[in-house]
């Protein structure tokens, strides 16, 4: 199968051109290289240097490559950022999402998956959501990516392409082959920037809120390991162009099981055999108290994780970690985990 991936030189989309590389895949790549690095990319794969928001560019690759599939990460993802942005968040993520699904539509993409987020759901939808769950974003980036959904929702009702959403909960770890791993700066997830204080390459860690209505006061999030994330997109390609497959379809994609923040701390510190600096501050805009998926969905595809475990996802980060600091000390502007904050 021919599969095009945007933003595929990013961190998750990276893990997924692997995981389609490992299995035979065809796979082309558009990326502008604003957060991701070619050395993320199999020697194989085609790479097109171009913003998807260039109509004609992207336009010129799908009437040329004539993909089967199309695996859209391209976008914007911080949440908090989005607060104070939220004109860019909707003009990155929706309005240029839109012109590649009609880029899709017009040369005759049949399959189109795209990466959204649990960032969709509403606060009070409960601490454990499935693909039913109330959808009230707190945050512009949510609503950014729940209007691409409702986008593709009504195209692949009115064309013949099949649509397939992939709402995902929080991704972290590293290629266990160290293939690819982390690009660009960090965006604020707490298990990288955990690991960015275990390897000395920030003085301590903040805890947003120790005041929420859960076990220990900190927020439970559910971790999924980025390469079984890449999984899931397999599964749910294949599922997408099998004969049984429906028009348009929406899967949660998380192990189904939380872990607050100081659980997450606990257990970095028994990977790294150190203790892990941390202070307490305000709570941070746009956070829900707790989000865990229902994942039945995503198991009902096929898929099963290869990757599971908190300290297994926590393990990968470190260790690609350690070589990173090893070729990059902090004072070092290129690497991924040399930036500090005051």
């Amino acid at each position: 199968m021919k599969v095009l991936v945007t933003g595929g030189c990013g961190y998750i989309g990276s893990h997924t051109v692997w995981a389609l590389h490992d299995r035979g895949d065809e796979v082309l790549v558009i990326d502008d290289l604003s957060t991701g690095a070619r050395e993320n990319l199999p020697i194989d794969a085609a790479l097109f240097v171009a913003d998807i928001g260039d109509q004609q560019r992207v336009r010129d690759i799908l009437r040329t490559e004539r993909p089967d599939a199309i695996l859209h990460f391209a976008g914007k993802i911080l949440p908090a950022e989005s607060l104070t942005l939220p004109l860019i968040y909707f003009q990155n993520n929706t309005a240029k999402s839109i012109s590649l699904i009609q880029a899709a539509i017009e040369f005759g993409t049949g399959h189109f998956i795209f990466s959204s987020t649990a960032a969709v759901y509403a606060a009070r939808a409960g601490p454990v959501v499935n693909e039913d769950s109330e959808t009230t974003p707190l945050t512009p980036y949510g609503r950014s990516k729940l209007m691409v959904e409702e986008v593709l929702r009504a195209a692949a009702a009115a064309h013949p392409m099949k649509a397939g959403v992939l709402r995902y909960f929080n991704v972290a770890g590293v290629d266990p082959k160290f293939r690819c791993g982390p690009a660009g700066p960090n965006p604020g997830h707490l298990i990288r920037t955990a690991i960015e204080v275990a390897v000395g390459q920030r003085p301590h860690l903040d805890v947003f809120g120790a005041d929420y209505d859960t076990h220990d006061g900190t927020c439970v999030r559910d971790y999924i390991h980025v390469s079984d994330l890449a999984l899931a997109h397999v599964a749910a390609l294949d599922a997408l162009t099998s004969a049984r497959a429906t028009p348009f379809t929406i899967v949660n994609c998380g192990y189904g099981k939380g872990v607050s923040v100081l659980e997450v701390i606990a257990t970095v510190e028994r990977v790294v055999g150190a203790s892990l600096p941390f202070a307490i501050t305000s709570r941070r805009p746009g956070d829900a108290p707790a989000l865990v998926a229902d994942s039945a969905r995503l198991h009902a595809l096929g898929w099963e994780p290869a990757n599971n475990g908190l300290e297994t996802i926590i393990s990968t980060a470190y260790n690609w970690a350690r070589g990173s600091a090893l070729l990059h000390p902090a004072s070092d502007p290129g690497s991924p985990y040399g930036r500090r904050e005051g």
